[in-house]
């Protein structure tokens, strides 16, 4: 009886490692797809929470959001080279200075099925774009300017990285948008998506340029430090704010009056899409790929009265 026993109990054991084996195998062979970011910042939650709304309906594929450890070309390629080694089959990226980064992502696109959003990279090999037009959000943050100074000003604007298409064509299109008025936009100071030079960026400013009217925050946490060394300066509401995207303190700074208005993106379908995309395309289906390469997320502006509503499709969107 004894032996008996024990053999149910080795054959039993023995299942129950074979099921465990099986189950790791599969969840390995699980194709992964990565959404790669250009730095950490708030902004990129909404990205994650449309990377998970896409995994429930993905459940055949593992999908990841890689932060890189800091704000740089070079650790971002280092990370994809790892992505990469570790058999990742797709990745979608924010190059953080995509002019000068084309061997590093032809690199990838060698290896693995590349796609950009929020800053894209034309000159590479990419397979498509899935993001904004940043021109065209340029030219709704001219919209906001002039609503807000009809009898013109000068503007200064902050951005994270000077060198990417995003915050290029973010610029080229306010100025584009301004042509004509007396609104001027006279200069853009970049971080390198540092937050305390973020801030004193500004703080700088506002001793250095005092004729300064208006400022533009062109990444979505310059809105944030913009907002808080005017308050600490005393100066909230007598230069006129101009924001990019959500970031809480943008959106309270619009439904206070402080930020006459916001260009929001829509990072959340960027991920939730994106993952979509590159999972369909990895199974032969291209047809979501449109020939020029582009699929664009329409950006909008958030004004004062906009501000609850837009706040509670954000909340309902990350499930909270």
């Amino acid at each position: 009886m004894k032996s008996v026993v024990r053999n149910a109990s080795v054959a039993v054991a023995t299942l129950v490692l074979g099921l465990t084996i099986t189950a790791i195998a599969r969840a390995q062979e699980k194709p992964t797809l990565a959404f790669v970011v250009n730095g950490a910042s708030d902004f990129w939650k909404a990205a994650e929470a449309g990377v998970k709304k896409a995994q429930a309906e993905l459940p055949d594929y593992d999908l990841q959001l890689k932060y890189p450890e800091q704000s740089s070309v070079a650790i971002q390629q280092r990370l994809m080279d790892d992505l990469v080694t570790a058999g990742v089959k797709a990745i979608m990226v924010s190059a953080v200075d995509p002019k000068t980064s084309t061997d590093g992502l032809n690199k990838i696109a060698s290896e693995t099925a590349l796609f950009t959003t929020d800053s894209d990279a034309p000159q590479t090999k990419r397979v498509a774009y899935i993001g904004s037009s940043n021109i065209d959000a340029g030219k709704q943050a001219a919209e906001i300017a002039k609503k807000a100074m009809p009898d013109g000003g000068k503007c200064l604007g902050f951005v994270g990285l000077l060198g990417a298409d995003n915050a290029k064509e973010r610029i080229e299109g306010m100025k584009e948008g301004l042509a004509g008025t007396k609104i001027e936009l006279i200069d853009v100071r970049g971080d390198d998506i540092d937050q305390a030079r973020a801030k004193k960026n500004v703080e700088d400013a506002l001793v250095a340029s005092p004729d300064v009217t208006c400022m533009v925050g062109f990444y979505s946490y310059n809105t944030p430090r913009i907002y808080e060394a005017l308050r600490d300066a005393g100066k909230l509401g007598q230069i006129t704010v101009v924001g990019f995207d959500d970031d809480p303190i943008t959106l309270g700074g619009v439904k206070e009056g402080t930020v006459a208005a916001t260009v929001v993106q829509q990072p959340f379908e960027w991920a939730y899409q994106g993952m979509k995309l590159m999972a369909a395309y990895l199974k032969g289906d291209k047809s979501g790929v449109p020939a020029d390469g582009l699929i664009i997320v329409p950006t909008k502006i958030i004004g004062k009265d906009d501000v609850d509503a837009y706040a509670a499709n954000l909340k309902a969107m990350s499930g909270n």
